[in-house]
């Protein structure tokens, strides 16, 4: 009996490719449980508590990639390795080459794991040969983690930053797990001055965090996760059985999807950092309320957006080179911020639709003298703006989304040549759950930010078990609406 308790809770512990281990699963929950129990136990030893979290990152990252943790700790040690080698010399030659060996390392092992089978695919196409994919594992949050290690050793190069001096900190800094495997990016400058300052978790950020927390756990595992099953992945999946109203509100199903994926993720996971102590900065800030597609990059996966900005953007001469050169610029930088999303010319494409919006929309703010983009719009204008830009967005994220591009042809021709509005009553009442759960969704969207925080100020004048009461309604909400399987979150893929 007991041989048979541990072989399963063994194999329970054991990386499972079927089922990696998410915010949102029931194993996840029981070892944060004690986790936090021996974490605080850690508040006073300081070293101690680095070393306990690093390595219970190290395990989570285990249980999503398996032996490809390897990688993680291989990163870390060659970019700790590089920065304080760029830091300990002024010949320029030499700081060009460690920074330009870790550009090297971090991008080839991308580019490697990513793009190999996608750039032989379209060699081989361009030549009209053929190719034979490789098996290659795409390990999860590569996109996340090359992108944080790198922007240290860049911003040790560029003097923002000093490097630092003990690699378990820089352990510590690259794998913390709440934003290892989807983000948000954080950069060393925010992250790296908390790492060694005092554990000390108010009120104020035990209430937010909480609120955050099972606001994400609702925005992905009950809104998110039940469109998509439900409704959003049938009409995708074959478009022309289903009617253009149908295939319309698809669209603004997955773009409601997407967001409460993504922007749940982002929630637990700086909600979670919060509950040990550490402050992450927002990933969204309503970005279906933009008022211009740079309004929605504002807005948008903030921290890749910013990074892509800082690190691409401003690299190949931003706008200091004349208005065509900032047009190829912003054209390059989400070509590249596309293809950084997927191995696959419907990403190249999305983002490229996203760079000529970015463009054509700093072109037309030079034409009428705007200085805030639209920002400042009111009334009536600052409602057409929001329309516009959102079903810009919508459009491009049927590209986004679809596996193909007949896809997309088939999504678009079926809401142009069959557009009955006459199945809508059909439609509202065949999927009423659905349909309920995305008029929610886009109705709290949409509601003040300040509600928000005066929740989260409301949750933190309340005692301790109420926190952990409404978590626990939340998740058995959660477990009673959900269905059998875990749904992975969208970004695991990239």
């Amino acid at each position: 009996m007991l041989n048979d308790i541990v072989t399963q809770l063994c194999s329970l512990l054991r990386y499972d490719a079927a089922a990696p281990m998410l915010f949102n699963s029931g194993l996840f929950l029981w070892l944060f449980l004690i986790f936090t129990v021996v974490y605080a136990s850690l508040q006073y030893r300081t070293t101690a508590r680095l070393l306990f979290v690093t390595l219970f990152s190290y395990y989570f990252y285990y249980k999503s990639s398996g032996v490809y943790f390897v990688l993680l700790a291989v990163v870390s040690t060659a970019d700790f390795v590089l920065a304080r080698a760029i830091s300990h010399t002024t010949l320029k030659w030499k700081r060009r080459l460690w920074v330009t060996l870790s550009l090297g390392l971090n991008l080839g092992l991308l580019g490697y794991f990513k793009y190999t089978n996608f750039l032989g695919e379209s060699f081989a196409a361009l030549l009209g040969g053929s190719f034979q994919p490789a098996d290659i594992f795409l390990p999860v949050g590569i996109s996340f983690f090359t992108f944080q290690s790198l922007s240290y050793t860049l911003d040790v190069y560029r003097g923002q930053i000093q490097p630092l001096s003990r690699p378990l900190d820089y352990f510590f800094y690259v794998s913390f797990f709440p934003q290892l495997v989807a983000g948000p990016i954080v950069r060393a400058r925010d992250f790296i001055p908390q790492i060694r300052r005092p554990l000390v978790l108010s009120s104020t950020m035990m209430g937010e965090a909480v609120v955050l927390i099972a606001g994400g756990l609702v925005k992905k595992a009950i809104i998110s996760d039940y469109i998509s099953t439900n409704f959003v992945d049938r009409v995708f999946d074959n478009p022309l059985l289903y009617s253009g109203v149908e295939n319309l509100t698809a669209i603004y199903g997955y773009a409601l999807q997407i967001y409460c994926d993504f922007s749940g993720y982002s929630d637990m996971a700086i909600g979670i950092a919060l509950l040990l102590g550490f402050r992450f900065p927002d990933n969204f800030r309503s970005p279906y309320k933009s008022t211009s597609v740079t309004d929605f990059w504002r807005r948008w996966h903030i921290s890749l957006s910013s990074w892509l900005r800082d690190y691409l953007y401003i690299s190949l001469g931003g706008n200091r080179l004349g208005k065509v050169r900032q047009y190829i610029n912003l054209m390059l930088t989400m070509l590249l911020g596309g293809l950084w999303h997927g191995a696959s010319w419907n990403f190249v494409l999305w983002g490229g639709m996203h760079g000529a919006a970015l463009a054509i929309h700093k072109w037309w703010m030079g034409v009428t003298h705007q200085v805030r983009g639209g920002t400042a719009l009111s009334g009536w204008r600052r409602v057409a703006a929001i329309l516009v830009t959102f079903h810009f967005v919508c459009v491009t994220w049927v590209f986004f989304r679809s596996s193909t591009l007949e896809t997309c042809w088939n999504m678009f021709g079926q809401i142009g040549s069959n557009f009955n509005l006459s199945i809508l009553p059909q439609l509202l009442s065949g999927y009423a759950p659905a349909m309920v759960l995305i008029a929610l969704g886009y109705l709290l969207h949409f509601t003040p930010h300040s509600w928000a925080r005066r929740v989260q100020a409301s949750m933190a004048l309340q005692p301790l078990w109420v926190k952990a009461l409404l978590l626990i309604v939340v998740a058995y909400i959660v477990i009673q609406v959900k269905g059998s399987d875990v749904q992975p979150f969208i970004y695991f893929q990239f």
